[in-house]
């Protein structure tokens, strides 16, 4: 039987989830490339697997932003906002922590969370996990950018259909044609062509290999042992880099967990979830952050020339602009640092938004910065004091940067694919004798995201698809609402708006503001809260035959069924 399905907020995006189970362990499945979890229950096999591993505990599922039920006004989701998106359904079911059991690319979302909050994480479980996916010399299993191409004109040529060679993922299923049909009509519900072929070449750039010496969870690793889709090297590599983590080979070479013999993997995963020891009170947590660190240049020299009151008076603007922009991105000052101003955050692109921000607003004071970011483990006790080498280097490469310029290391770089954020030049800095050198690279002048105008309306949100959602929300029912009145409010140029949406969301100004409205009418619809010509109204539409074409456009059915089978 198919459960129930509820959304929960992940700032203004609505993710899908549905629960099962009662038992008093919480296991989040956080799945692969693409997924509908109202689908999953079509198939026998999986609906199978999940209601067993609902017999130990409370099983959580959901469809991360942009595929399956969970809303599709962005196409693209980062690392970052999945781990957010993770932490906003555990929010919704009141789960404090959770075994996180990942599949494929779900499994590299699912260790960076373990990484970066092991205080919400009780175990890590991953199936098929890679921790790269473009060929590279010291891993050399992942798929060459030749490979990755086929599987971009596959995509394009034939998405969902016979012709993609979904049997690769389960050639044990190769003469079930029923089976076939589902994954490919499970494929087809949950992305559209573009938005797969995005989440596909997304993907190609993900790189969480600096990350895994920083998960200490209880970690299982499984896979079988002739993948085709992930290489049993990879899993093996992975397996030596997690610390005491388990792995664990089956045979076969079905890349779907709940292909082939599934009996084994269940037996494995029980075993292990049951073995699991109760957790001891640290008052310390190690835990992957980015650090943030800033100085100005010729501090004392810049005010030298002003008077007491001015001096004091400049001060404090500087400490205010400081603070005010780390508490917008949910960051964290250092209270033990003793050169330069220092913050912590739990997410790389928060922290290089929050650095635009500082640099922006501080040159308002006629002050010239120097910004250094690198993320790295840290030892957070209690009190929010912090040591660990991202704060050293952080600071290293700080005090290695030029004015009004910022430098974020190789680590940080890794983490932020798909942001939106560019880079001008990448340069090897040697730190010290006892940090060696290290990779950095200069953020773009040009690229402000939306602190591009520190004074506009909009422009103190996270981030600037934050702040087009917002703008957009703010303006829902108004029909003379406009990419113009878009730009002022985020406080960007049409231009500039253009190309920064496209990258981060793979849509444009119109297409989001389409998108974001047409969904906000299916969540008035399904709540039962207006008939069609009201809510189309309410949504920004003075057409209703315009609003009813968009709408069957964008979900396949147009909003009357929508509205009868809610009534029904």
């Amino acid at each position: 039987m198919k459960p129930r399905t509820y959304y929960a907020r992940s700032g203004l995006i609505n993710i899908a989830y549905q629960v099962i189970g009662t038992g008093p362990i919480d296991i989040v499945y956080v799945p692969g490339w693409v997924s509908n979890i109202d689908l999953m229950w079509q198939n026998p096999e999986l609906s199978s697997f999940l209601n067993s591993l609902a017999e130990i505990g409370r099983v959580i599922l959901f469809d991360k932003r942009g595929t399956g039920l969970s809303d599709r006004v962005s196409d693209l989701s980062t690392l970052e906002e999945r781990m957010d998106d993770i932490r906003a359904v555990m929010d919704a079911v009141n789960a404090e922590q959770a075994i996180l059991f990942g599949h494929s690319e779900g499994g590299s979302a699912s260790a960076l969370f373990a990484a970066t909050y092991p205080q919400r994480t009780k175990a890590l479980i991953t199936f098929g996990v890679f921790a790269k996916r473009r060929y590279s010399p010291d891993y050399p299993w992942a798929p060459t950018d030749t490979e990755r191409q086929k599987v971009y004109d596959m995509i394009e040529a034939n998405w969902g259909g016979g012709d993609m060679d979904l049997v690769s993922l389960a050639p044990s299923k190769a003469n079930d044609s029923v089976f076939m049909e589902w994954l490919a009509s499970y494929f087809r519900s949950g992305a559209s062509p573009s938005a797969a072929l995005v989440l596909t070449k997304m993907n190609t750039n993900v790189d969480i290999v600096n990350v895994l010496d920083k998960i200490n969870v209880p970690t299982l690793l499984m896979q079988r042992t002739d993948d085709i889709d992930v290489k049993i090297e990879e899993g093996k590599y992975i397996n030596k880099r997690i610390k005491n983590s388990n792995f664990v080979e089956f045979p076969g070479n079905d890349h779907l967990f709940w292909a082939g013999d599934t009996e084994p993997i269940l037996t494995e995963m029980l075993s292990f979830i049951k073995e699991l020891k109760p957790e001891k009170n640290n008052h310390v947590v190690s835990t992957l952050s980015t650090v943030l660190n800033v100085s100005i240049e010729d501090y004392e020299r810049h005010l030298a020339h002003l008077s007491d009151d001015e001096y004091d008076k400049t001060k404090q603007q500087y400490e205010t602009i400081l603070k005010k922009a780390i508490a917008q991105f949910r960051g964290q000052p250092v209270k033990n640092d003793k050169e330069g101003y220092c913050a912590w955050f739990d997410g790389p692109i928060r922290a290089v938004h929050c650095a635009l921000v500082i640099r922006q607003n501080i040159k308002a004071l006629h002050l010239q910065t120097k910004i250094g970011l690198h993320s790295d483990s840290c030892q957070i006790t209690s009190e929010d004091y912090i040591t660990g080498d991202a704060v050293n280097i952080a600071q290293r490469i700080r005090a290695n940067t030029k004015r009004n310029t910022i430098l974020i290391s190789q680590s940080v770089k890794d983490l932020i694919t798909g942001s939106g954020i560019s880079y001008l030049h990448e340069q090897e800095l040697s730190l010290s004798s006892a940090l060696g050198s290290y990779h950095v690279f200069e953020i773009d002048e040009q690229d402000f995201g939306s602190a591009a105008d520190s004074t506009a309306p909009l422009a103190q949100s996270h981030s600037l698809l934050d702040s087009v959602l917002e703008s957009i929300q703010s303006n829902l029912s108004n029909d003379q609402y406009s990419v113009d009145i878009m730009c002022t409010e985020v406080g960007m140029s049409e231009r500039q708006l253009q190309r920064k949406l496209k990258s981060i969301a793979n849509k444009s100004p119109n297409q989001m503001i389409r998108s974001y409205r047409l969904h906000k009418a299916k969540d008035l619809l399904s709540k039962q809260t207006g008939g069609v010509s009201e809510v189309a109204f309410k949504t920004g539409f003075n057409s209703v035959s315009y609003f009813s074409k968009c709408f069957k456009k964008e979900f396949g059915l147009v909003p009357t069924e929508l509205f009868q089978v809610n009534y029904m």
